[in-house]
């Protein structure tokens, strides 16, 4: 799984999608890797913390190493004192020192090797932080990549699903529906159209019976009249 999603870390940003797409599932895959991330940045911080108390270690030991350096010079230089004091003889006022100095040399070449590894240490204590940032930014760009692909799945899901519907539907039977629909709809217009016609011509005989019903009747009462002027 890691070998796939380090694979994944070093490819473009143009080539990502284009990869998950052939994979058998993408979004599983890279929440998995999401999370072996994850482990592995508990793992550095784990060693980041370990590599700090070692390093603390080191400068305690090494502070200690040089504050006994110091003692021992001071006590030399005290012996040598107690020799021109004539309080110790020549012989044992130099062995003595010489003891004193041995063991100086010897704390200051260990206080060389902790310094060394003092600084070993701190090379990589910066290699582990290193480390832990790039695991930080990984895993916040494939957080990010996650929720781009999640939304991606939903619309292309989305889409699949309005396809296999249309891919489903009697597109013929529908289209014939709407056909006669629209031809029903041109019947009852033309229909429609028909009762007007008709209305208007019966209103227009009406008119025109009632219009020589009322010339008849003023014919009929001025042939009366004139008969009556000639009685």
């Amino acid at each position: 799984m890691m070998n796939i999603f380090k694979r994944l870390l070093k490819i473009g940003q143009s080539e990502i999608h284009a990869l998950v797409d052939r994979m058998e599932d993408p979004i599983h895959m890279i929440e998995q890797g999401i999370r072996d991330l994850k482990e592995e940045l508990a793992e550095v911080i784990e060693k980041l913390a370990q590599a700090k108390a070692s390093k603390i270690r080191l400068e305690n030991k090494a502070e200690q190493n040089r504050e006994r350096a110091e003692q021992m010079e001071e006590k030399a230089k005290t012996i040598l004192l107690k020799y021109h004091a004539g309080k110790l003889g020549t012989d044992v006022a130099n062995r003595l020192a010489k003891e004193a100095l041995l063991n100086k040399q010897d704390l200051v070449a260990e206080l060389d090797t902790l310094q060394d590894q003092i600084e070993s240490q701190g090379q990589a204590l910066e290699k582990i932080a290193q480390q832990m940032e790039v695991l930080r930014y990984n895993i916040s760009r494939w957080e990010k990549e996650l929720t781009i692909l999640k939304a991606k799945q939903k619309v292309t899901r989305a889409s699949e699903l309005a396809n296999r519907h249309i891919a489903t539907m009697d597109t013929h039977g529908t289209i014939d529906m709407l056909e006669r629909m629209k031809l029903k709809a041109k019947d009852s217009e033309d229909l429609a159209q028909a009762y007007a016609e008709i209305a208007e011509e019966t209103a227009f005989n009406e008119v025109n019976t009632i219009k020589n019903k009322k010339k008849s009747v003023e014919e009929e009462l001025e042939n009366l009249k004139q008969e009556l002027k000639k009685q």
